[in-house]
């Protein structure tokens, strides 16, 4: 449940490799093509959003193995964004239902609002590996409980926020939220089918001892999180505070590129990669 730094986020050598061979691979200096894309912000944004690397990295059943989960997610929130320029709706799904939303506009001005696009790429790469935890509080004087959870468990996440102190609570806060927009931006039709029967639309039969949680409620709770997240005395340490501010106040808009990503670059892959 780290945080990165959205200022500098560092490509490896191995990244830098990857994107100098798919998009200039013919270049004679390529140390000192790395050194401009590690110290140039606006032209590393543009080398990243070259079609020359998005196709390579399509094409690629095993890329994974040869550059960073950071780097391909950056990848495509920038061509989502430059696809999404070409469009002038996106797509709200309701039940069975497909309404098209003339918010392209706002959609494209968040994912270029300062640190988003690369917070988005950074949460997504979080979901490509759930860790598990283990965590000792005490219960009373004496008596201390240890209980083992893994960080995609938003509801034991949740319990935690209430046991542990005030220090630890931010990376809970971020990493709530974060599975609301993950799970409403990558899988929206898992939310609906483990609530809803999908050809009746009834709402399904409430499983003894499971927890479960409306399609509604992910956003009403992420945005709830991503404003815990903004008010925490870590997120102004960390200057982040401003991000989590924007996703509070834009999730609807927030999901609408990952949903992009979701139907049109990861249909058939998003159970592989995360």
């Amino acid at each position: 449940m780290s945080i990165r730094n959205l200022k500098k986020p560092r490509l490896s050598d191995a990244d830098l490799d990857f994107l100098i061979n798919a998009a200039a691979p013919n270049v004679s200096d390529k140390r000192r093509l790395k050194q401009i894309i590690r110290e140039d912000e606006d032209f590393r944004n543009t080398f990243i959003a070259d079609e020359k690397v998005f196709r390579k990295v399509m094409d690629d059943d095993e890329i994974f193995l040869k550059i960073s989960p950071m780097l391909f997610f950056e990848i495509l929130l920038r061509k989502a964004v430059n696809d999404l320029k070409e469009s002038s709706f996106t797509i709200e799904k309701t039940g069975t239902v497909r309404v098209p939303v003339f918010d392209t506009k706002d959609v494209v001005e968040l994912l270029d609002s300062k640190f988003i696009l690369v917070y988005l790429a950074d949460m997504l790469s979080s979901f490509t590996k759930v860790e598990s935890y283990t965590i000792s509080f005490r219960v009373k004087k004496g008596i201390w409980r240890k209980i083992r959870f893994s960080d995609m468990d938003i509801y034991s996440l949740m319990s935690f926020c209430e046991a542990v102190e005030n220090p630890l609570k931010f990376g809970l806060y971020k990493r709530i939220a974060d599975i609301c927009l993950f799970i409403l931006g990558i899988f929206p039709d898992y939310v609906e089918r483990e609530y809803r029967y999908p050809f009746s639309r009834d709402i399904r039969a409430q499983i003894p001892g499971k927890m479960r949680i409306r399609p509604e409620d992910y956003e009403k709770e992420g945005q709830k999180f991503y404003r815990l997240a903004a008010e925490h005395p870590s997120a102004k340490e960390l200057k982040i505070a401003d991000v989590f501010w924007a996703l509070h106040e834009n999730f609807q808009k927030a999901k609408k590129p990952l949903n992009f990503l979701a139907e049109h670059y990861l249909r058939s892959k998003r159970h592989h990669l995360f």
